[in-house]
C-alpha cells in the first residue's frame, strides 16, 4: 500500500478514486507520564513521553487508515492528512485521512 501527502504518484497513473479513507486514534494521558512531563517543563527542554505517546498514536491511526483502504481494495492513499482533536482534558484524538486510490503503471 502506497500512502503518500501528495496528489499523485510519480510512474502511476490514478485510475479509480475510491473514495475517503480514515483511522483514529483516542489516547488519554497518565498521572506517572504528566508527572514526568511537569519536572522537564520546570528545566525546559523536550517531553520525551509525550512525543512517543503521539508517535505511538499517529501509527496506529495511520494503520487504521490503511485497514480502511484495504477493505476498499485500494492500491494506496493519496492526500493524507492529519488532524487533531482534544476529546476532554487529558485526552485527545489523532486522526488519518486521505483518499483511497486504485492505480496502473503509466505507459511512456
Amino acid at each position: 500500500m502506497i500512502l503518500t501527502n501528495t496528489e499523485s504518484i510519480p510512474g502511476k497513473k490514478v485510475t479509480a478514486v475510491l473514495g475517503l479513507v480514515r483511522g483514529s486514534s483516542v489516547r488519554a494521558r497518565h498521572v506517572g507520564t504528566d508527572i514526568l512531563a511537569w519536572l522537564r517543563n520546570l528545566v525546559g527542554g523536550e517531553i520525551r513521553e509525550y512525543t512517543k505517546m503521539m508517535a505511538e498514536t499517529r501509527e496506529q491511526a495511520l494503520d487504521r487508515m490503511t485497514e480502511d483502504a484495504v477493505k476498499l481494495g485500494a492500491d494506496a492513499v493519496v492526500n493524507i492528512r492529519f488532524q487533531t482533536s482534544q476529546i476532554m482534558t487529558g485526552a485527545a484524538e489523532l486522526m488519518a485521512y486521505g483518499t483511497a486510490v486504485k492505480l496502473e503503471d503509466e505507459r511512456m
